[in-house]
């Protein structure tokens, strides 16, 4: 079976039809641009904690029960007001139009199909009003604090008037990461794309720069002062839920809470900012203790197996985020390599539910894992 090409570009090389989601990531990885593919894949530094977050899952072994009826299983799950399909949510992730043409409006209709919500970064190709149109009632904005603080709350009122069911503040980036591939590859957008947010502003623009005109964009307009005031701001702005992304311990998770937010997410920024962190799985049982139910917890990276997803639920997760696999799907095959993309990790999900024993969400917990040695050496498996 194969896929046809997506664009011009690639016209006249169709590629078979990946059967799981790496092998959707070494057929983009052939498709992109070399900046493009170091981009999406790339880390901080050496790109230990991208890495570990692929690794943390195999420390975890599954204990499945028997003799359980698993001819229906129900992965569905019920987030801020929303019954999901399936507990996979898709990740904000900047610059779509660099894989693909329809950009974040593929990604839109798709996750509007498979019955899951998207979460539109601030940094898109495509306006989060037109975003919004393709995924009605189940998207979310991204939102990075700009030091105009009046051009976010603009962007806030906005996605409110544009349907988007919740905001999610990321909290990872004071300042840019360390993201060697993106300097060597002086990573900056081509003329005929910009932060479609923001046109007609100076933001919607990078600097002209050498280097990575992204982390040149990133030190001129991002705010390093912010501290919990943000939350606190945000919420005076906006009557949209509060979704707090890039929590990874316990103390600002009841710091969270405490500022009342509506969910939070564990998340090291997809190893792209401090090398060293520990892996998300790691931290989030301790993150889902310290919450202890008031609010759902959410996790992303190193996710790419319906067995990642569903250890993540075991260790306290309501939902998964996943990103670059998308983007690779969305290189490969647009709309419908996305679609399909989610297709595979529903179907994986599913299966591991029926093999472990647990048919519905409800009844993945702790008891159905043991944690087993140490992490492995950051460069014992392949793969970012």
């Amino acid at each position: 079976m194969t896929t046809p090409a997506p664009d011009d570009r690639r016209a006249g090389t169709p590629v078979a039809v990946p059967a799981n989601l790496d092998e959707y990531e070494a057929a983009a990885r052939t498709l992109l641009p070399r900046s493009v593919y170091d981009y999406y894949a790339g880390g901080a530094e050496d790109e230990l904690t991208l890495r570990w977050n692929r690794t943390a899952y195999r420390r975890y072994l599954f204990r499945p029960r028997v003799l359980v009826d698993a001819s229906r299983v129900d992965p569905s799950v019920e987030l801020l007001g929303e019954r999901l399909r399936f507990p996979v949510l898709l990740a904000p992730t900047a610059f779509q139009r660099l894989a693909h043409p329809d950009g974040e409006l593929a990604t839109a209709r798709a996750a509007a199909a498979a019955g899951t919500s998207l979460i539109a970064s601030t940094l898109s190709n495509v306006p989060v009003e037109e975003i919004a149109a393709g995924i009605p009632g189940r998207l979310w904005l991204q939102l990075y604090v700009f030091r105009d603080r009046a051009l976010t709350e603009e962007l806030v009122a906005r996605a409110e008037r544009a349907g988007c069911r919740a905001v999610s503040l990321t909290v990872t980036v004071p300042v840019q990461g360390n993201r060697e591939r993106d300097t060597r590859n002086a990573f900056r957008l081509p003329d005929a794309l910009e932060m479609a947010n923001f046109i007609g502003f100076s933001q919607a623009r990078f600097p002209e720069v050498s280097g990575s005109a992204l982390a040149a964009f990133i030190k001129r307009e991002f705010d390093p002062t912010l501290t919990w005031e943000a939350v606190d701001w945000l919420r005076s702005v906006t009557r949209l839920p509060i979704v707090l992304k890039g929590i990874t311990t316990p103390e600002d998770a009841r710091l969270a809470v405490e500022h009342g937010v509506d969910a939070v997410i564990v998340s090291n920024h997809g190893g792209r900012q401090l090398d060293g962190a520990e892996p998300t799985l790691f931290a989030l049982p301790r993150v889902s203790e310290a919450v202890a139910g008031r609010v759902p917890v959410l996790v992303d990276g190193g996710i790419r197996r319906g067995t990642d997803v569903v250890k993540a639920l075991c260790l306290g997760a309501t939902a998964v985020l996943v990103g670059r696999p998308y983007l690779y799907g969305l290189a490969v095959g647009g709309q419908q390599g996305v679609e399909h993309v989610l297709a595979i990790l529903r179907a994986e999900v599913e299966r591991t539910m029926a093999l472990l024993g647990r048919t519905t969400v409800a009844e993945l917990a702790p008891d159905a894992l043991t944690e087993v040695g140490d992490l492995p050496a950051a460069d014992a498996f392949g793969g970012s």
